[in-house]
């Protein structure tokens, strides 16, 4: 087979020098990340003593074998992560397909063919075989391609955020969902403690009243008030067993394992000191999965402008191909050709410019989401701390409020027997203190769950995201 040197050399130097020109420019805007727009300081008042680190490293305070089982088989096994982390598969794969616009395309192919006439006349059949090999590659005039795969790669990146926010909202709400229960039983001792107190005045008021020492009515007020809580009791009973129902859902365990989990952990409140910080800097935001994400999604939406602009403009392809004959192979009977192809686009009707209108109007989309995102971060952060700060001020308060009543109560129930006051004045005292130990229990939970929720606000634990480089890309995780 024969080709001319000469013919071959000046085809490969135009190659080089359209390479060359390929790589100096790219239509289309370039992308600089928006500036995050936050406050300088903390508006609301932060909680007290303490510092950053305790809560970046805050799992580690629950101190709790369970919990932390409970987290794990979340992690192992759960949905909403399997469907973040097929996002992140597909993502990457989309970012090949963009990869390989930058090589040549080859194919080779082959064919065999019997032919001869319908009838037979002397003239015997023939086979034609032959082979083919195509090879094209489109240059990058106007970078098209590379603003796609800048696009494909800020989504890969926008795709592992949203993992790392599934990630965190997962552990947030299994958190939530422990501590609630945990709560709850709690709650439902302290409602067992008061029925059992209930039912010791009801018996000791039908003794008084068969003896003729008391009206009946205060048997029936009696039996009244332990009918009242044992209901209340039922009712605590039910929301701690949907508390179960909604962890086995979030962690994927049996029920009966997850009761034995929790039946065998000892009854769990947080240290005072827990979930105080004295500094929370602001730039703790940037760390948010759920940022990273929007501003991920929003570089992908400037690099879709270059590529719809590209769209707009002459298209450049070089092309190749070998037809060799494989029954003359040895006696060369094979032909080749190496040449440009130029498409220009002409005329599509405005669909050209109004796909570019289109992909500046998801840009400005993109763009809105991103600063609502940031926005709702602030809010959400302000927001914890005010809730956080309101329940640790409280939480003293209404712990000394549960401890007087109690006292209240005992004497009251002391001066009952003695005859000196009516069983409807020790029921008020009970309800009473009944309430307010329900009470601290209910602060202590919620100085969890805000501090969960502010946990949450800030990005969770997670410490490792991509860093920015020169060109305002991000590096892959």
């Amino acid at each position: 087979m024969f080709i001319n040197k000469s013919r071959l050399f000046l085809a490969l130097l135009t190659v080089s020098g359209l390479a060359t020109l390929a790589g100096c420019a790219s239509v289309g805007p370039n992308y600089k990340a928006p500036a995050m727009k936050m406050p300088s300081i903390w508006q609301a008042a932060l909680p007290h003593e303490g510092s950053t680190r305790s809560l970046l490293d805050w799992w580690q305070g629950f101190n709790d074998p369970t919990l932390n089982d409970l987290l794990q088989a979340a992690e192992s096994d759960n949905p909403t992560l399997a469907k973040a982390a097929a996002a992140i598969a597909s993502a990457r794969a989309n970012r090949g397909v963009a990869a390989a616009s930058a090589y040549p395309s080859v194919n080779v192919g082959a064919t065999s063919n019997r032919t001869g006439p319908l009838k037979s006349n002397g003239v015997e059949s023939s086979t034609l075989s032959s082979g083919i090999l195509d090879a094209s590659w489109e240059i990058d005039l106007f970078g098209g391609a590379r603003r796609g795969r800048e696009a494909a790669s800020a989504r890969v990146e926008a795709r592992e955020a949203d993992w790392h926010n599934a990630r965190v909202s997962l552990a947030a709400e299994v958190a939530s969902e422990y501590v609630s229960y945990r709560s709850c039983r709690l709650l439902s001792e302290n409602q067992l403690k008061n029925l059992e107190s209930l039912r010791s005045t009801a018996n000791t008021t039908a003794s008084a009243v068969k003896a003729g020492l008391t009206a009946p009515a205060e048997q029936v007020l009696a039996r009244a008030g332990v009918a009242d809580a044992s209901a209340a009791l039922n009712v605590q009973e039910a929301e701690c067993n949907l508390g179960i129902k909604s962890l086995v859902a979030l962690t994927g365990l049996e029920e009966f394992t997850l009761r034995e989990k929790l039946a065998d952990s000892a009854q769990w409140i947080p240290a005072n000191n827990f979930l105080n910080v004295s500094s929370l800097p602001v730039q703790l935001l940037s760390q948010r999965p759920d940022l990273i994400s929007a501003e991920r999604s929003l570089a992908a939406a400037s690099a879709e402008i270059g590529v719809e602009e590209a769209n707009r403009y002459p298209r450049l392809s070089l092309l190749g191909s070998i037809n060799v004959d494989m029954a003359g192979i040895a006696s060369g009977a094979s032909l080749w050709s190496f040449g440009p192809s130029l498409t220009v686009p002409l005329f599509k009707g405005g669909a050209l410019l109004a796909q570019v209108a289109r992909a500046q109007a998801d840009y400005e989309s993109a763009l809105a989401i991103y600063q609502s995102a940031v926005r709702s971060a602030v809010k959400e952060t302000e927001q914890s701390l005010v809730r956080l700060d309101a329940a640790n001020r409280r939480s003293e308060d209404l712990s000394n409020s549960a401890r007087d009543y109690r006292r209240y109560y005992e004497s009251a129930r002391q001066n009952w027997r003695a005859g000196g006051i009516s069983l409807l004045l020790l029921e008020v005292a009970s309800r009473n203190a009944l309430q307010a130990e329900q009470n601290a229990i209910a602060v202590q939970r919620d100085r969890v769950l805000h501090g969960i929720a502010l946990y949450k606000a800030l990005g969770g634990g997670w410490q490792v995201f991509p860093s920015t480089n020169s060109t305002g890309a991000h590096n892959e995780i």
